[in-house]
């Protein structure tokens, strides 16, 4: 029996510049709902492959709210890029499936080249992932060898390969800030809103590569005002890949972790959430006595109708995780000759905010380095 998948359309206006970033393409292969009897029987083939497998599940907090239980009833762990990096990294299992787009599965392959990375879909990608090739990439640090380069988890490997620092949206801020008082002047990638915060946060001097996530560029100021007039006593949680414009009107700006901190800390019962809209279930079963409302994305001038979920998270779900661990298919490829170089800037990153977290110096893990 054949199944139909009913194509949803996402109009997206193009960034200048920027690679094809195949949204309705990701939106017809979002897989269809199973039914209450086809949920359960998945799950438990999904239970008995895992430990047959000797595998453990990572899934980021905009994937589907199946993958985020099981990974969490199965040992595994639902968190964001960095969490999921240190965690891949340090289990004993040989088999990862990484639920979430395909720079996570890369960056865990980096990090543990030995071990077999699966992932529900393959083709699930980041819209800031496609608008930076690597050959316009590393032309455009060609023409800045005084900067040292930082780049976004949200890259793939070749581009990791090319920096001198990663970070994510978790870390940003405290890595950024460390180079800037070592006299470093930056070369930013992908995402220009992301960029443009740090900058203003930090003062330092950074060069930024024009990309943008195609849900959180959608956010628009003028209908969160709107929204924050209907429910006066929320406070606004934002990621910091949103437009400047949405951002100041934030009570609290950060990454996915910090915004599920937010909302268990902060004194109110009500929140609008400017993030992709995966999100809302963890941050409801954390907070059960809560309301979340998502930030709206819709307007005069919106051009993409995605709701606030990314098309390619969608993209994961439970019959793609089963079919993985039962065949080896979908299996994450690195290349093994840039492997060792990719992995420089995540190690960095990974030792800096260990550092960090545990209260111990971290002046002596930023070198006075050039540009990659």
């Amino acid at each position: 029996m054949n199944t139909v998948i009913t194509l949803k359309e996402v109009d997206y206006e193009q960034p200048e510049g920027g690679g094809v970033c195949a949204t309705k393409h990701a939106w017809a292969r979002v897989p269809p709902e199973p039914s209450q009897d086809e949920r359960a029987a998945l799950k438990d083939k999904i239970r008995r492959l895992l430990k047959e497998k000797n595998a453990v599940m990572v899934s980021h907090y905009y994937v589907h709210p199946d993958l985020q239980d099981l990974a969490e009833e199965t040992g595994g762990i639902v968190s964001d890029s960095l969490e999921m990096a240190r965690f891949g990294r340090d289990h004993a299992a040989q088999t990862l499936v990484v639920s979430g787009v395909r720079f996570m599965g890369e960056t865990a392959k980096i990090l543990s080249p030995e071990k077999t990375i699966l992932m529900p879909d393959l083709d699930a990608t980041c819209s800031l992932d496609l608008g930076c090739p690597i050959d316009e990439f590393s032309a455009f640090c060609d023409q800045h060898p005084d900067r040292t380069v930082v780049v976004y988890a949200n890259t793939s490997a070749a581009v990791k390969a090319r920096a001198d620092w990663l970070v994510t949206s978790s870390c940003a801020l405290d890595i950024v800030r460390a180079l800037k008082d070592q006299g470093h002047k930056i070369l930013w990638a992908p995402d220009r809103h992301l960029g443009d915060y740090i900058r203003r946060e930090t003062g330092a001097d950074m060069l930024m590569w024009n990309g943008a996530c195609i849900v959180h560029d959608e956010f628009k100021a003028f209908e969160l005002e709107s929204l924050k007039k209907e429910h006066p006593n929320a406070k606004v949680l934002v990621h910091p890949e949103s437009p400047a414009d949405v951002i100041a009107l934030a009570d609290a700006v950060g990454s996915t972790s910090a915004i599920l901190k937010a909302a268990q800390t902060m004194d109110a019962q009500e929140f609008i959430v400017a993030t992709d809209n995966g999100m809302m279930h963890k941050l409801r079963t954390l907070n059960p006595g809560k309301v979340f409302y998502e930030a709206p994305t819709a307007g005069n001038s919106a051009t993409c109708k995605s709701c606030a979920h990314c098309p390619w998270m969608a993209m994961n779900g439970l019959a793609g995780v089963a079919h993985g661990l039962e065949t080896g298919s979908n299996a994450i490829d690195v290349d093994p000759q840039i492997i060792p170089r990719a992995r420089l800037p995540i190690d960095r990153m990974l030792a800096f905010t260990a550092a960090l977290k545990n209260g111990l110096p971290t002046s002596g893990l930023v070198p006075n380095i050039g540009a990659a």
